[in-house]
């Protein structure tokens, strides 16, 4: 499994109806995406839910490297560049995926927590304390995952909700979208 995520800020004026609309358009075209296990078409507004932007920020798991790379040089990902500029793509080993208990549900939010590794820290350790902390048990949690940044030391722990997350779970999106052609097929549990 891989994650990765790139963000577009928009200005803090910006009309957040126009993505919205270029979601319902478009969102659908990547729901048989081969090798795509997730796509979530992710939003956050100034003023809402703490979020301090205007932001489009999809977040991606892919259960294979190949998708990745027949996406980011294919024409939505060319197009997504033409219209705002090519975004800075972040990505992510991945470390473990896990059910929740709204799963049947559908994912109408998104969290995303980002933590650091400290230099002295034993990066085992700290991947199993994370693993263990996923909110798998949570009301509310659709899917979440886990992966790691190994150039940054940056863990970073997603999760769809089927419910408004409460606080100190990371940044949070709502969800426009979520295309998972293959979430089904994503392997369960530890993948490191």
């Amino acid at each position: 499994m891989h994650a990765m995520q790139y963000e577009i800020t928009l200005p803090a004026d910006y009309d957040m109806d126009i993505i919205r609309r270029r979601v319902a358009e478009r969102g659908h075209l990547l729901d048989d995406f081969p090798d795509l296990a997730v796509k979530a078409y992710l939003v956050r507004e100034r003023g809402r839910a703490e979020s301090p932007v205007n932001q489009y920020a999809p977040f991606y798991l892919w259960r294979a490297v190949r998708g990745m790379n027949r996406f980011l040089r294919g024409p939505g990902f060319q197009g997504l560049s033409r219209d705002f500029g090519r975004p800075r793509v972040r990505s992510w080993l991945g470390l473990a995926v896990e059910d929740g208990p709204a799963r049947a549900g559908e994912a109408i939010a998104a969290t995303r927590l980002l933590e650091p590794l400290a230099p002295d820290a034993d990066p085992a350790a700290e991947i199993e304390r994370a693993r263990a902390a996923l909110p798998t048990g949570l009301a509310g949690v659709h899917t979440t995952a886990l992966a790691v940044d190994p150039d940054r030391w940056e863990l970073v722990t997603f999760t769809l909700w089927s419910e408004p997350p409460g606080p100190g779970h990371g940044e949070r999106y709502q969800v426009l979208h979520l295309s998972r052609p293959e979430l089904s097929e994503l392997p369960r549990g530890q993948h490191w």
